[in-house]
């Protein structure tokens, strides 16, 4: 679908439901997601087998590593309308063993090299928790910039945290 230096972004299905239900059952993998009621393995099934086809306004991909074919994390980018031209992306690498090889940097400029060329988007947005320090370095290497804040909208284990909502349009993309 589409390529990046590192990785290639690709359509999800069935078949990566063993990938999906391993990742979202990782304590550290989903440490700052808000996707936090368990499924078991057949339910992550179903609901890959019976999600519609990818579209404008929802779009789910799998980051795959070009080298060895391998699934290694997952990106959408959902919400987008085309009188706004503004999309919402989500991202995560669930293969520990990827984290700090620059594949998730190389899949979000990949992710937003697609969402601004084929989508035609004008604006990519997200929300990260100051936290999370590794995502806040590969968003801002990528070109995202801070826009606000919205506090103490997240919590994890008993603690409220702020969101850091961040931006990136069209020509702040840095390419490497």
């Amino acid at each position: 679908m589409a390529e990046g230096k590192l990785v290639r972004l690709r359509a999800m299905g069935p078949e990566d439901a063993d990938a999906l239900w391993r990742w979202n059952h990782d304590p550290e993998v989903m440490r700052w997601t808000d996707d936090t009621y368990p499924a078991t393995r057949a339910q992550v099934e179903r609901r890959l087998a019976d999600r519609p086809r990818n579209t404008y306004a929802d779009v789910l991909l799998g980051i795959e590593t070009l080298a060895e074919g391998r699934l290694v994390g997952l990106l959408a980018l959902h919400g987008a309308e085309p009188e706004k031209g503004i999309a919402e992306l989500d991202v995560y690498l669930g293969e520990r063993d990827c984290w700090g090889r620059g594949l998730a940097t190389d899949a979000m400029r990949t992710a937003c090299r697609y969402g601004f060329e084929e989508m035609r988007l004008h604006k990519i947005e997200l929300t990260v928790v100051p936290e999370n320090g590794a995502a806040l370095g590969v968003y801002r290497k990528v070109g995202f910039v801070e826009e606000g804040r919205r506090r103490q909208s997240f919590r994890r284990d008993g603690v409220w945290h702020d969101m850091i909502a961040m931006g990136l349009l069209a020509d702040e993309l840095v390419r490497a």
